[in-house]
Order: structure tokens, then sequence, then C-alpha cells
């Protein structure tokens, strides 16, 4: 089973309540399945390991109820997450690196928020990378435009211009790996 760092899910628990207010975080609960409504109401630990399914279901309704059903919210509330833990000395981290350190290191990160997705980065000539991960299942789609948020503000952040990214290889299609193509100049 894929699982993902109780920080994630607190993180994006406590930005509804910051953002929309307690209000809006309880509508959300109610939309909930059971499982995924019991763990999110409850207290969520940064350091447990929680499913990642509860966390993709909980995501698509806040998508639902906060955003109209955009889905590609979430890939602006990652480029937030992001930006705001690339703050102060981290920031001046990643300015300082290369886009190649920068996609190697967020890869590492994300190697540390989830649980049974090993992930490979392939650097591919001058200004292009593939990061593939394999564990991710169908129901995990939502995801994709979490990562695609990560790598694109960290890179614009390092000084990368002119960022694509696709998944050449979509996590929906529920292949035995997804794979991440990334080019910039």
């Amino acid at each position: 089973m894929v699982q993902i760092k109780g920080s994630a899910i607190k993180e994006t628990i406590d930005q509804i309540k910051f953002r929309a207010g307690e209000e809006a975080f309880q509508k959300i609960l109610g939309l909930l399945d059971e499982e995924t409504r019991t763990i999110c109401q409850k207290e969520v630990f940064s350091s447990s390991w929680y499913p990642l399914d509860v966390f993709t279901r909980f995501l698509e309704v806040e998508i639902r109820v906060l955003a109209d059903g955009k889905e590609e919210m979430v890939t602006r509330g990652s480029e937030a997450v992001i930006e705001r833990q690339l703050r102060g000395i981290y920031k001046a981290f990643v300015k300082l690196g290369s886009p190649e350190f920068v996609i190697k290191r967020i890869a590492a990160v994300h190697a540390t928020y989830f649980q049974g997705v090993p992930i490979e980065v392939q650097l591919r000539g001058h200004a292009k990378a593939v990061v593939r991960y394999t564990g991710f299942e169908k129901q995990h789609r939502i995801m994709g435009f979490a990562i695609m948020g990560f790598f694109k503000k960290a890179l614009e952040i390092s000084g990368a211009k002119d960022v694509v990214l696709c998944f050449t290889v979509p996590i929906e299609e529920g292949k035995a790996f997804s794979e991440l193509s990334i080019s910039w100049s």
C-alpha cells in the first residue's frame, strides 16, 4: 500500500482552515467517505504514515468544494507550499543550485513523503530530465498536479526559464510507473 507522510495531510488541512475557515473544512469532512473523514477529523501526526488513497480522496473533495472542481488549483497549492518551504536560507540554497540539482533534490524530498513509491531521476541532455515514479495507482492521479507544482516553482526559483512539465506516462493510466518530462531554458 502506498502511503504519504502525515505532514502533507496536516499542512493541507491547516491551509484549508486558514484560507477558507473551519466551516469549509467541516463541509469537506461531511462529503468524505467514512475512512477518510475519520482520519482527517482526528489529529494528524506529521511523522506518521497514512494511506495515499485517503489523501487523494480528501484532495478531490477539497477541489470540488473550494475550487469548483478545477484540479489545476492543486498545482497552484503545491507551488505555494514549496515557495513557503523555500524561504530564507533554503531559498538561497535553491537559487544557487542548477536546475539539475533542484530536480534531484525535489525528487529526493518526494521520496521522504511517499512510502512505496520509488523515484528515479534521469537527466537527458541539456535542460531536460525525466522523473519516474513507480507505485502510484490510477486513483492517485490528482498527485500529478501537486508534483508538477513542486517542480515548476522550485525550478523557477532556481532561475530556470520556460519550464515545461508534462506527464508522458500519466498516473491515471495505471501503469507500473508514471513519468514526468521536464524541460527548461
